[in-house]
């Protein structure tokens, strides 16, 4: 889904909870007062902690979606998953509140008045939360926003906070006043087992927790068979916000053309996005051999370096033969060598000489190894 109807998409069902929530935390502690009842306003209170939660949704998907900027060049769907941690401590927070106000109402009870209004409201509360709930549900699945399926449980439990309230009026009605509080406790738990899921869920991201076992050896199994590569020897995996990103080191042919490493590399980024959904970044590394296992360049001189070695060289050896172009192979621990000549040289000498000669001279440079000549116009 692209980014812009996710974002309009994500701001849609907040500007549609925050209004439904708006509503309800009024009406809620306007009747609470009205009626004497502690719980109907601490639900009203609740409504608007979910006031708050529809904010911080609508801010976090208004930049989670933005492209990427010179401050945050691998984009901001970060955003999403800090949105995401904070709305799971809100929802600890919450539950315990209601647990410790459960707690306090076993030993203060009072007489309530306009029960029928108190009911009405609490039962009006738990059906427009609840739908509320599988809408954004609904809309969280759709686009894949953990940050929206927070909101939702957010959502959820303002409705067993009503239900909490409905049986806790019932009960205080029929003299039966410890109901409201035992189910109070049980709903509290259960509220804070949700933050702690989600929370832990969001933490996993933060500290770039791989995208799962599955998606993975798929993957691994899907860029082996791609034409050109000989063996993945490396890759890694994270998630960011709704997307998932993949680092991958292939192994081809150590004598390709660096356009032709491009072109795989090009195959294993199409096939990796088509292997995983939601895989929206893909770095691949071209290797020509397997350069995890053992670390052998790290006293070898680098091109430039290394081409002034050569040509000193040839030139302390007084090589009367003029390099074209000389290409290098760094592999298998040493530099290997190959010198373009002109096919002229040959009318007067013997290929094999000229290999001996240059092979000579190059064998005795340290870090160099093999050297292949090649002639032409």
């Amino acid at each position: 889904m692209k980014s812009s109807k996710r974002k309009q998409e994500s701001q849609k069902i907040s500007v549609i909870g925050g209004v439904i929530n708006l509503a309800l935390s009024i009406i809620k502690v306007i009747v609470g007062f009205v009626g004497n009842s502690g719980a109907m306003i601490a639900d009203g209170i609740h409504s608007l902690s979910d006031l708050l939660s529809d904010w911080v949704v609508w801010y976090a998907s208004k930049h989670a979606n933005e492209a990427p900027d010179k401050e945050h060049p691998y984009g901001h769907e970060r955003f999403e998953t800090v949105a995401t941690l904070g709305l799971s401590i809100f929802l600890a927070i919450v539950g315990s509140g209601i647990i410790f106000d459960a707690m306090g109402r076993f030993f203060s009870a009072e007489p309530l008045s306009h029960g029928s209004w108190l009911i009405s409201i609490a039962i009006i509360s738990i059906i427009s939360k609840e739908v509320l709930y599988w809408y954004t549900i609904f809309v969280a699945n759709k686009i894949k926003s953990q940050m929206l399926k927070a909101n939702a449980w957010h959502h959820r439990s303002d409705a067993f906070s009503s239900v909490v309230v409905l049986l806790g009026i019932i009960g205080a009605i029929n003299g039966y006043y410890y109901l409201d509080s035992l189910a109070a406790i049980i709903v509290g738990l259960l509220i804070i087992y949700i933050g702690w899921k989600l929370g832990f869920s969001a933490t996993k991201e933060l500290v770039d927790t791989s995208i799962g076992s599955e998606d993975t050896e798929k993957l691994l199994s899907e860029l082996s068979n791609i034409k050109g590569v000989n063996r993945i020897h490396s890759l890694r995996t994270r998630q960011i916000g709704h997307k998932k990103s993949a680092d991958v080191h292939v192994q081809v042919s150590p004598f390709l053309s660096v356009s032709e490493g491009h072109i795989i590399s090009v195959s294993v980024e199409r096939v990796a996005k088509e292997c995983v959904e939601e895989l929206d970044d893909v770095i691949v590394h071209i290797d020509p051999e397997d350069d995890e296992s053992h670390k052998p360049y790290k006293n070898l001189p680098e091109r430039a370096e290394a081409l002034i070695i050569l040509q000193q060289g040839l030139i302390l050896e007084n090589c009367k033969y003029n390099i074209d172009r000389t290409q290098l192979h760094y592999l298998k621990g040493k530099i290997l060598v190959d010198f373009f000549l002109s096919i002229d040289y040959l009318a007067e000498t013997e290929a094999d000489e000229i290999q001996s000669q240059l092979s000579n001279i190059v064998g005795k440079l340290p870090g160099f190894g093999e050297v292949k000549i090649y002639f032409g116009k």
